[in-house]
């Protein structure tokens, strides 16, 4: 299992709206193993693997490239940094982080917190205070200078780096530098020959987490005929959560996605994946999110529509720097997407 590339996919910084540093080292990669690639006007690269004829159906894997971050929306006199999020926060896991504030003139490290009293000072009901991701701050310790380097718009990420940890993997990108990984492996394992009745599309997507947007644009260019969401989901099978609503549990194989509240997936599709798994002997779980959606929704209603389903990977402690990944989940998916495009 490639980790280094996975370590590099996460490490790489990129939000809704500034995938483009993903994105240089996904086309480095994957190149070699694609009759044809592009940008779109969103900036989702799209790679196609041709047919072996003209009117094969065209099935779409969907892997979007951006994580959960901030754009600097305002700088004090004194230098500090206030943020716009961009993408889902729990403000309870922004106190004082580590960020990277990556700009045109490079990129510089700092640190976030939010605006107000240290808890030497402050009263007990200021510490009871929850604040929104809007009211944190970030301090690179330039003073006014800051301005001189910073501009707004300019984004920011956490930074931490991948760790192992046994049978897990650490980030704080895995959503959704996962499914980047498992589009590029998948290209790879593949291989170069041109022996298939279907047209393969692999589209590493922008600006997800604020509403699907490139994976949109991307479907309606391409118009498959089968749409595959690659993506994390919760894996809640963890002290505090009820068993109804673990969703996934580590170790018991990739995520075959269901619903949740951007679409409903083909039933038909979805037997057949699991019918596959079964007679490969791949690991699987059924899935349903109650709340959130994924670049599956979008090909499944660009244009004309589409069939579609979700491949997911259950992760632990989604949206904060400690997601983490099983080892075998991720091959258990990476498994099923090349069964699935070797069958046709």
């Amino acid at each position: 299992m490639n980790i280094e590339l996975l370590r590099a996919l996460c490490e790489t910084p990129g939000v809704p709206g500034h995938e483009e540093r993903v994105r240089d080292l996904i086309r480095k990669e994957v190149e070699p193993y694609v009759d044809h690639i592009e940008v779109d006007a969103m900036g989702s690269l799209l790679c196609r693997r041709d047919a072996k004829t003209k009117d094969a159906k065209r099935v779409m894997l969907l892997c979007h490239m951006d994580e959960i971050g901030f754009l600097v929306s305002h700088i004090t006199d004194k230098g500090f940094l206030y943020l716009q999020p961009v993408g889902g926060f729990d403000a309870r896991n922004l106190f004082s982080r580590r960020v990277l504030v990556c700009t045109d003139n490079g990129d510089f490290k700092g640190v976030m917190n939010p605006a107000g009293k240290p808890v030497h000072i402050a009263s007990v009901e200021e510490r009871k205070k929850l604040p929104e991701p809007h009211e944190f701050m970030v301090d690179l310790g330039l003073g006014a200078k800051a301005a001189d380097v910073v501009k707004i718009g300019d984004y920011v990420v956490m930074d931490e780096p991948l760790l192992e940890l046994g049978d897990k993997v650490v980030s704080k990108a895995l959503d959704n530098r996962v499914a980047c990984w498992l589009g590029i492996e998948t290209l790879k394992a593949l291989g170069k020959d041109k022996g298939r009745d279907i047209e393969i599309h692999v589209a590493f997507t922008t600006q997800e987490e604020v509403g699907l947007r490139g994976a949109r644009t991307a479907a309606y260019r391409i118009k498959p005929d089968i749409g595959l969401g690659i993506d994390v989901t919760l894996a809640c099978d963890t002290p505090g959560v009820p068993d109804q609503d673990a969703t996934t549990r580590q170790g018991k194989g990739f995520g075959l996605h269901v619903r949740d509240s951007s679409f409903i997936a083909d039933k038909a599709l979805v037997a057949e994946i699991e019918e596959l798994a079964k007679a490969k002997s791949i690991p699987y779980q059924r899935t349903m999110l109650l709340a959130g959606g994924q670049d599956g929704a979008a090909a499944q209603q660009a244009a004309a529509g589409a069939r579609a389903v979700g491949i997911v990977v259950g992760t632990r402690y989604v949206h904060t720097v400690t997601e983490m990944i099983d080892k075998g989940d991720l091959q258990a998916a990476l498994d099923i997407l090349v069964a699935y495009l070797d069958s046709h």
